[in-house]
């Protein structure tokens, strides 16, 4: 994953913010509906905390509206979330001990939480891995499938991922290699070099397999995309310095719509496969493999990366798409932008608004945990941050502001929600409005201006008005 974007920082320290159920409120008696209010400032002087009630009325003199119309729908929401890597799943089931790991978890997935209900998982390998784990697939033997096992998967991450399942059992598990085994490459190496022509069917072979063994072990896959990255490294020749495989488009529909597809759609575990899963530039892929006749039938979609380009070239692809979704699958912050402040708006402004605005039925960051050196790593990224980081000395576990940025529609936007229309107002009051399946809404704001803004939020014939502060964001809810 090559990360050019300036935005991400440090750890942010958890200031003992009370997270608490989101049961959203309904006026008795036909009253005007009562809205919850959490917010979060740029100065941490409050993290997804709680706020005065608002409640719908009549009136209202701020100059900004915000109209929210439940009745006009976008996309289905599947989730938010992050990813698992034998990284993450390593410090947060190795590192902690049970209490700390049970507190956690359900601060991530539990309802009084932030209810994470997407997770992003790599299968075998990927740029973060832990020194004992290193460069590992399913089958490393050649040159078929008879040593094929999840075991590694067994001892820590398929645990974890279940103990999720548990507290959120709508969470969505999205499945993504990194590379195939290296002897069905073209370089016999898992860093770099292309599948082999003659690899395609053992390939899908061994995806369907990874599918059935994690069904099997409880945590089904709901969608697979067959290569992260597949455009990095940029040519067969080339080498990224940890698990990679270059793919082209025309590679890539060949081995859906001749493979993996059909087997996949055989297999009857209802995995749906995705296309692409690199940045937001190269819009054109995703398409190309969708516009086959033979493996577009197999492709729910398209998955999209944040390091390169913008967020519309997810509505780009969409556009030129409609019958296919969007998912917007790995960002990731880190030591190269320093400033809580700026992360909380640029994340909250491109990920989750401009994400979801541009089609995205989920969003899932990069790495759950990380420790304070940023690792373990596998070659990759040295100064990324995780949602979470795990002090592997002491054991304190530290809240970043992704988990912030996740909270502030995953505690709110629950699986099977639809997008609403809702105004917005770039560089002003800029938002995102989701319907649940029981009626209530959620409304995302964030100020991108430099100063205090009040507005009036409109919806039924009723507004109320809120003030917020430069760069803060707050989820408004109500039912």
């Amino acid at each position: 994953m090559r990360r050019t974007r300036p935005w991400r920082t440090r750890a942010a320290l958890l200031t003992g913010t009370l997270l608490l159920g989101t049961s959203v409120g309904v006026a008795p008696g036909g009253a005007a509906p009562v809205v919850q209010v959490w917010e979060t400032t740029g100065d941490r002087g409050k993290l997804l905390e709680r706020q005065a009630d608002e409640e719908f009325g009549s009136g209202g003199s701020a100059e900004t509206v915000i109209d929210v119309d439940p009745a006009t729908t976008h996309q289905t929401i599947d989730g938010f979330g992050a990813a698992f890597t034998d990284s993450a799943a390593s410090l947060v089931a190795n590192d902690l001990d049970q209490g700390a790991r049970d507190e956690l978890m359900n601060n991530l997935f539990g309802a009084n939480g932030i209810g994470l209900s997407m997770v992003r998982q790599p299968l075998g390998a990927s740029d973060f891995a832990t020194p004992d784990s290193g460069d590992y697939t399913f089958d490393d033997t050649c040159c078929d499938l008879g040593d094929f096992s999840t075991a590694h998967d067994d001892a820590y991450i398929l645990p974890l991922l279940r103990q999720a399942k548990q507290i959120n059992p709508g969470l969505k598990v999205m499945g993504t290699p990194w590379s195939a085994p290296a002897w069905m490459k073209t370089n016999d190496n898992i860093d770099g070099g292309e599948l082999k022509t003659d690899s395609h069917g053992i390939f899908a072979d061994y995806l369907v397999k990874t599918a059935q063994a994690y069904s099997d072990a409880g945590v089904p896959l709901d969608y697979l995309s067959i290569q992260n990255e597949p455009y990095h490294p940029e040519s067969g020749d080339g080498s990224a310095g940890y698990p990679s495989m270059h793919m082209s488009p025309e590679q890539q529909a060949a081995v859906i719509g001749d493979e993996i597809g059909p087997k996949l759609a055989e297999s009857g575990l209802g995995t749906q496969l995705l296309a692409w899963d690199h940045n937001w530039s190269h819009p054109d892929y995703p398409g190309t493999v969708v516009d086959d006749p033979e493996a577009g039938p197999h492709v729910a979609g398209a998955a999209f990366h944040c390091y390169e380009g913008d967020v519309t070239g997810q509505s780009e692809f969409q556009q030129a798409h409609p019958d296919k979704g969007v998912w917007l699958t790995e960002c990731s912050g880190g030591d190269w932008s320093p400033d809580f402040a700026q992360n909380l708006k640029w994340q909250t402004q491109n990920l989750i608004i401009g994400g979801t605005r541009n089609g995205a039925k989920g969003v899932t960051l990069w790495n759950m945990a990380l420790d304070q050196n940023h690792g373990p790593t596998n070659g990759g990224c040295s100064d990324c941050r995780g949602v979470v980081t795990v002090d592997t000395g002491s054991g304190q576990v530290t809240y970043n502001e992704e988990y912030y940025v996740l909270g502030h529609v995953a505690k709110f936007v629950k699986p099977g929600a639809q997008r609403v229309e809702s105004s917005s107002n770039p560089g002003g009051i800029e938002t995102v409005a989701f319907r649940n399946t029981d009626g209530s809404i959620a409304l995302l704001a964030l100020n991108a201006s430099d100063s205090e803004q009040t507005f009036q939020v409109r919806s039924g014939g009723q507004s109320f008005e809120h003030s917020l502060p430069a760069g803060a964001v707050t989820t408004f809810a109500w039912s």
